[in-house]
């Protein structure tokens, strides 16, 4: 039988790593894959080497497997971190974004990562970083706004009435 080729393999191992990856399911059925070619008599090496994985990952699953069958090379539940909020707040920062920053006596007029960082060290008690409140924004609904730059130098009063009589970049 001649042997076949997938155009791109170095690409499609890593999509295919990807997609295992991707939910508990597949996990679970790569594992168990590892596992029936150790009860063929392939090694734990040999497995690894095939799978892309280390070799006491597979030791891992095999014990596993022998100490819990079937249920054991499932994934079991990740407490993770404990929230920083509380329902009772999470609900409360949700009122304060919908609110101008103004009113908490912050200076600026919009939200962004590193006000919210400081809202909530000031106001909950939470420290949280830049990056980790731009997240909150994205799990509460928000998206951020940037302000319009104005030009230093520019009039409002001038700006304001050319974009009145401006029509398609022909001024009358």
């Amino acid at each position: 039988m001649r042997q076949l080729e997938i155009r791109d393999a170095d690409v499609m191992q890593i999509a295919i790593r990807q997609e295992i990856a991707r939910s508990d399911e597949s996990r679970y059925d790569h594992r168990l894959h590892g596992v029936l070619l150790v009860a063929g008599g392939q090694s734990c090496v040999e497995v690894a080497t095939l799978f892309g994985e280390n070799p006491s990952t597979v030791q891992r699953w095999v014990k596993r497997f022998e100490h819990s069958g079937f249920d054991g090379l499932r994934d079991s539940e990740r407490p993770g971190r404990p929230p920083s909020l509380d329902d009772r707040q999470w609900k409360r920062l949700g009122r304060d974004l919908r609110k101008s920053p103004r009113e908490f006596g912050h200076e600026q007029s919009l939200w962004d990562g590193k006000l919210l960082s400081a809202h909530l060290r000031q106001r909950y008690g939470v420290r949280l970083g830049v990056r980790q409140c731009q997240r909150v924004f994205h799990q509460m609904g928000f998206r951020l706004r940037k302000p319009r730059p104005q030009v230093a130098q520019s009039d409002p009063a001038r700006v304001a009435d050319f974009k009145k009589n401006e029509t398609l970049g022909q001024t009358e």
